[in-house]
C-alpha cells in the first residue's frame, strides 16, 4: 500500500505550523508528500473557521475532490483543523465521502486514524470537548495541541519557523470562535519552547516567530508557584545563539505592558513589530464585541509604545459592519487608523459565525453593501497612512533578511539572472529589490528608492571602491 499524502492549508499562522507538525508525523510513519491531491493516496484540508468565506472555500474544495473520490474509493479525504472542530458530524453531512474529521487538539491521532480508515474501520472522528463538557483540566488537556515533530521543508522557508508558545483563548469575544475551536488559554512549558527553539535553529531557523491567539499573555505557572511570563520567555530566548531575529504575534491591548515593551527595546533580536487588533475604534461596538478594553485604553497602549519604542511598527485588525455598526461608530474607526497609522491593517467584514455569543443574542443588521463600502473605505484610509509612511524610508538604508524571489521574480526566473527578491525588516516592513537566488536567507542592507503602501523598493547598498592610485 502506498502512502502518498497531499494537504491544503488555509487560515492563520497556527494551522501553518499545525499542517507542518502533521507532515512530520506522517514522514516518521513512512508517508511522502505529493504535490497534487490527484497523486495521493490521501488528501487532508487544514481548515479555519474565523470567517464563513473561509469555511466556504473548504467545501467548495471538497465538493471539488469528490469526483476523484468516485474514481478512486481507496483515496482517503480528510479534514482536520478549527472547522473540523466546529462542524464535526456537519462535515459529514455536507460532504458524505469525507472519511477523516479531527480537531486541533487530537492532529497527533492522524496517522492511527489513517491506519484505521485504510484498514476498513470506516470514517474516524476525533474532537476536543466543548467548553462544559467536564473539568477545566479535562478539557484543557482535550485540547492540547502536540508540538513533537518539526519538518523544515513544510515552512515558507528554511530559515524562518513558527513556535508556538500558547494555545487557546479566554477572551470570549462575541464574534470569535477560537475560544471553542482551540480551547481553553494554556502556556507551555518555557523549557518546552527552549528546546523546541533549539531544534529550530539545529535545522537552520534564523528567525522564530511565536504564536499565541493573545501571545503577549503568556504566563506559565511553575510547580513551586514561580510565574514565566512573556518578557522572561524573550529573555531566554535571546541567548540562543544561531537565533538572529524573533517576532511574536498576536497581541492583545491591555497585555501590552511597559515591563514587555521595555524587554523589546533592550533585546536587539527582538523585533520592534507589534501586531494589535483594535477591531473598532467605537467603545459601543468594542462594548458588544466584549473586547475588555475601551479606544482610551487603546490610545494608552499606543502612548506607552511610543514613549518606549518610538521606532516600532504597529499593525491591528478591523471588522466592519459588526451588529448595530452606525455610520458614527465606523467613522470612528477611520479616525483611529488616521490617529494610529498603523503599518498595515487586516480588514474584515462581519460574517456571523455560529455558536458565538453574537450569533445567539445580536443581530446581524448591517446590509451587506455597506458592510463591502466600508470595507473598502477603511482600506483606502490604511492604505493612504501607510504609503504615506512608506515614502518616509525613500533615501534610508534598511537591513532585510531576504527571504526569496517575489511572484514576479518567479516569473522571470531563468537561471542564475537578477531577478526580483523580497525580504523583510525587522519591523516587518515588505521589501524588493533586484537579485539573485544565492542571497535567500542572507542579512542585506538595501537602499530605498521608492515605496508603496505595502512595499519598499530599493537595491543592494554597494561599497565605492577606491583605487590605491587615487590616494596618492
Amino acid at each position: 500500500m502506498s502512502n502518498r499524502v497531499y494537504i491544503k492549508t488555509v487560515g492563520c499562522q497556527m494551522n501553518v505550523l499545525d499542517s507542518e507538525m502533521v507532515i512530520a508525523d506522517l514522514k516518521r510513519n513512512g508517508y511522502t508528500v505529493v504535490d497534487s491531491p490527484e497523486e495521493a493516496d490521501c488528501v487532508l484540508y487544514n481548515t479555519c473557521s474565523i470567517r464563513e468565506q473561509a469555511e466556504e472555500k473548504t467545501y467548495s474544495a471538497l465538493g471539488t475532490i469528490r469526483q476523484a473520490k468516485e474514481k478512486d474509493p481507496d483515496k482517503v479525504i480528510g479534514v482536520m483543523g478549527c472547522m473540523a472542530q466546529k462542524d464535526q458530524e456537519l462535515v459529514f453531512k455536507r460532504a458524505p465521502y469525507v472519511d477523516l474529521v479531527v480537531g486541533p487538539g487530537q492532529l497527533h491521532t492522524i496517522p492511527a486514524l489513517l491506519d484505521k480508515v485504510r484498514g476498513g474501520e470506516g470514517r474516524q472522528m476525533a474532537v476536543s470537548l466543548s467548553r462544559k463538557a467536564g473539568s477545566q483540566l479535562e478539557i484543557a488537556r482535550s485540547h492540547e495541541t502536540f508540538d513533537p515533530l518539526r519538518d523544515p521543508t513544510m515552512r515558507p522557508t528554511p530559515f524562518q519557523a513558527y513556535l508556538r508558545i500558547q494555545i487557546g483563548c479566554d477572551k470570549f469575544c462575541t464574534y470569535c470562535v477560537v475560544p471553542n475551536t482551540r480551547g481553553p488559554e494554556q502556556g507551555r512549558s518555557p523549557d518546552q519552547i527552549l528546546a523546541e527553539a533549539e531544534v529550530l535553529a539545529e535545522q537552520g531557523a534564523l528567525e522564530i516567530t511565536l504564536l499565541g491567539q493573545t501571545v503577549n499573555s503568556y504566563k506559565f505557572k511553575h510547580e513551586d508557584g514561580t510565574v514565566t511570563d512573556m518578557a522572561s520567555l524573550l529573555q531566554r530566548l535571546h541567548e540562543i545563539d544561531r537565533i538572529k531575529r524573533i517576532k511574536f504575534v498576536t497581541n492583545y491591548p491591555k497585555d501590552m505592558t511597559e515591563r514587555l515593551l521595555e524587554t523589546i527595546r533592550d533585546l536587539p533580536k527582538v523585533s520592534p513589530y507589534l501586531h494589535v487588533p483594535a477591531q473598532s475604534g467605537s467603545d459601543d461596538v468594542l462594548k458588544r464585541m466584549k473586547r475588555g478594553y475601551t479606544v482610551a485604553d487603546y490610545m494608552a497602549m499606543m502612548e506607552r509604545i511610543e514613549r518606549i519604542l518610538p521606532n516600532a511598527a504597529i499593525s491591528s485588525d478591523f471588522i466592519v459592519g459588526f451588529c448595530g455598526e452606525t455610520e458614527e461608530d465606523f467613522q470612528k474607526s477611520v479616525a483611529l487608523v488616521r490617529r494610529c497609522r498603523f503599518k498595515n491593517s487586516f480588514i474584515f467584514q462581519y460574517s456571523v459565525r455560529p455558536g458565538t455569543k453574537a450569533s445567539e443574542r445580536l443581530e446581524d443588521d448591517v446590509p451587506r453593501d455597506i458592510k463591502a463600502r466600508r470595507n473598502n473605505e477603511l482600506l483606502a484610509v490604511q492604505d493612504e497612512v501607510a504609503k504615506e509612511d512608506n515614502l518616509k524610508f525613500v533615501g534610508k538604508e534598511v537591513e532585510i533578511l531576504v527571504e526569496g524571489p517575489s511572484k514576479k521574480g518567479i516569473k522571470n526566473d531563468e537561471g542564475d539572472q537578477l531577478i526580483q527578491m523580497i525580504g523583510r525588516t525587522s519591523c516587518d516592513r515588505i521589501v524588493v529589490f533586484d537579485g539573485n537566488r544565492r542571497q535567500a536567507g542572507q542579512f542585506m542592507s538595501i537602499q530605498i528608492d521608492d515605496a508603496s503602501s505595502h512595499t519598499l523598493i530599493g537595491r543592494v547598498k554597494t561599497v565605492e571602491v577606491v583605487s590605491l592610485g587615487s590616494l596618492v
